[in-house]
This record gives structure tokens, C-alpha cells and sequence, in this order.
């Protein structure tokens, strides 16, 4: 029986959310799935091709102002409801529903009787309340959920057809990772991969690079050069010199390919992270990293062994094991070896299959 697949995305960019989407979109498609994928333009699922994907469009972008965003966010679900009933008639058609923002196509999907499959990634019971509605609206309209974590899962009263299934990395871009842990330690870099948002720890990780001047410090942000230049005279930030600043892009292997840790400092108290890509895409580069204590990421970690995990607010504590990794290469060796071996741990095949089984099942 052909497997017929109607998938809603939101925002089509370069973060964690919709390259997952991609790696799992291109196992479907291997699978012989025909697939509608509904999104914006501009992101890693652009580069999606294959004869059995249609592609459906729209204009949609975050601003500075909260009012205009919402205005963007209102019109794109109103734009998506109205696509959502070109399925009327497929008997077929699985929603498959990619992070809890497209509310449109899930409410049609529900008003069409179609089975929806909802890809949860955020963790909606820390983010405010817009997105705690928008999490009970999706307990109410999934047939399933698939959560990325299980604390994640943890928060949703809901707990039949709800399954957890972790992210994984695709094997094409590990093979554009090249884990060398000697080369690593003598760089002494630090990466983050980060945002403008208050709460991913941009301005922490800018007051580490000031405090251990003798490392270099990566800071790429998932936004334009202008946005990045904007926000920090606006917050009136001084890069120091051994700082590189570098904005969006599709080609985040060569950051890590050049670095020796990676950080993750978001903050618990405003946003909790419900798996954390990054790190697991470092830890298949064979690089240690540092998380929050707390969350999905911190299920990857085990304190000590493959990385650390730290309160973004600890700064002291934070300091001492940046120097103690980069500094003392036995250590550094050992944590190398734990996260690429916790990193393989991560399975892209069990991943699709669990994902195709949740979807058609």
C-alpha cells in the first residue's frame, strides 16, 4: 500500500528542529513514502530532493517586534488550514506535524478526520503560556506524539500514544565530521552554536571567552549578520580578541571540524532544552561537551565521563573545567573517546523505523 505522507513544518531554517525533520523526510522518501512537505523557504529542507516529494510554500519569518510576529505566526496558520483541505479526498494521507506550531493544519487535519501525528521538540511547560495552549491543543488532536526525551515526555498528561524516540545524525554528515581528538586538544577552541534569544547563553558564553583569554572561542548564531551586529550594540556587548563571531549557515561540520569542546549554556530557569543536537553532533566529531544540569540534553551526559554538565550561571565552575579539559590532555582523551562512543548510541535507522512505525501504526 502506498504510504502517503502530508508533513507541516513552520519555519524552514538551519536549527535543530528542521534538520531532524530533513534526516527523517529522506528516510521516509528512501522507503518509497510520497510525501507533500507544506514550510517556508530559506532552510536545510530546501535542499530535500527526490521525485516522490511535492513542495508547498510560504512566506514566514520571525521579527524584532513580538506583535508583528504573531501577526506572521497568525497569518501562516490560517494560510496552512486553508492548504490543509486539498487532502479532503485522500483517504490516505497521514498529518504529520513537525514541532507543535502548525496548529492550522492540525486543526483541519482533525476537522477531516485524518490520522495526525504530532513531532514534539519543544518542551511547551517552560516556554509561557501561548505554547503550553499550544501543547494542550495537540494532547487533544494527536493520535500520536513522538517526544525527542523522555523528561520531555514526562511533562505531558497525556500518556497513551505517546512515544519517545530520540533525535539521531544523519550518516551523511557524520561523514563530513573528521574526529581527531590529538588535533582537537591542540586547538584549544571552544564552540557554541547559539541564537539571539535571551536564553540560550550568548552573553555568558561572550563573558567566558573574556575570562580565559588564553582559548579561542567560536560563537556561531543562527541569524543574520545584520540581526547579530543589531543585538549587540543594542545590549552594548565588546567581542574580545579571541573571539570569532560568525552568523547562519549550512555548514556546521566545519566549525566542529575546527574546534576542541562545545558548550551548551542555556538557561534552566527560562528555557529547558529537550534534547540538544548539538551536542550529539559533537560527540560524534569525538569533541566533549559542557550542558545544562538539567533537561534532554543532560540525559546524553554522564557528568564526568563524556562531558560535564553545568549551570550556565556557574561561571566559576565553568572556567575551571573549560581549563581543566583543555589543559590536561589525559582527561581530554578520555572524554573524547566516551562521547563518540555514547554518540553511536544514536542510531538514525532506529530512529526512521520507530518514526515510520509511530506514523503508520
Amino acid at each position: 500500500m502506498k504510504r502517503h505522507i502530508a508533513c507541516f513544518h513552520l519555519l524552514n531554517d538551519f536549527s535543530g528542529s528542521p534538520k531532524v525533520l530533513h534526516d527523517v523526510l529522506e528516510g521516509l522518501l528512501e522507503e518509497g513514502c510520497e510525501i507533500d512537505l507544506v514550510t517556508s523557504k530559506g532552510g536545510v529542507l530546501d535542499t530535500l530532493q527526490s521525485p516522490r516529494l511535492r513542495r508547498r510554500s510560504y512566506s514566514y519569518a520571525f521579527s524584532a517586534s513580538p506583535v508583528l510576529t504573531m501577526l506572521r505566526y497568525v497569518a501562516a496558520q490560517f494560510v496552512t488550514f486553508c492548504m490543509a483541505f486539498r487532502y479532503l479526498f485522500r483517504r490516505d494521507v497521514v498529518f504529520y506535524i513537525n514541532t507543535i506550531l502548525p496548529v492550522g493544519a492540525a486543526i483541519a487535519g482533525r476537522i477531516m478526520g485524518k490520522r495526525i501525528v504530532y513531532h514534539y521538540h519543544e518542551n511547551a511547560f517552560v516556554k509561557g503560556r501561548f505554547y503550553v495552549t499550544l501543547a494542550k491543543v495537540m494532547e487533544r488532536l494527536a493520535d500520536r506524539i513522538i517526544c525527542v526525551s523522555a523528561y520531555q515526555a514526562s511533562f505531558l498528561k497525556r500518556k497513551r500514544d505517546v512515544a519517545v524516540v530520540p533525535n539521531a545524525v544523519s550518516p551523511e554528515f557524520i561523514s563530513t565530521l573528521k574526529p581527531d581528538p590529538v588535533a582537537a586538544f591542540e586547538r584549544k577552541t571552544v564552540l557554541m552554536l547559539s541564537s539571539l534569544k535571551g536564553y540560550k547563553g550568548t552573553r555568558e558564553f561572550l563573558e567566558l571567552a573574556a575570562a580565559l583569554p588564553e582559548f579561542k572561542f567560536i560563537l556561531v548564531i543562527n541569524d543574520t549578520s545584520d540581526a547579530i551586529r543589531q543585538w549587540m550594540d543594542k545590549e552594548g556587548i565588546a567581542v574580545t580578541e579571541n573571539v570569532t563571531v560568525h552568523p547562519r549557515t549550512s555548514d556546521v561540520a566545519s566549525f566542529y571540524n575546527s574546534s576542541s569542546l562545545v558548550v551548551n549554556l542555556s538557561d534552566p530557569r527560562l528555557f529547558i532544552e529537550t534534547f540538544g543536537l548539538t551536542a550529539l553532533e559533537a560527540m560524534s566529531c569525538a569533541l566533549p561537551v559542557i550542558v545544562p544540569e538539567i533537561g534532554g540534553i543532560a540525559e546524553m551526559v554522564n557528568d564526568g565521563v563524556n562531558g560535564y554538565r553545568i549551570d550556565c550561571k556557574d561561571k566559576d565552575r565553568l572556567v575551571r573545567t573549560i581549563k581543566l579539559i583543555l589543559t590536561d590532555k589525559d582527561v581530554y582523551m578520555r572524554l573524547s573517546r566516551e562521547a563518540l562512543a555514547v554518540s553511536r548510541g544514536f542510531s538514525r535507522d532506529a530512529m526512521l523505523q520507530n518514526i515510520s512505525y509511530q506514523l503508520f501504526n
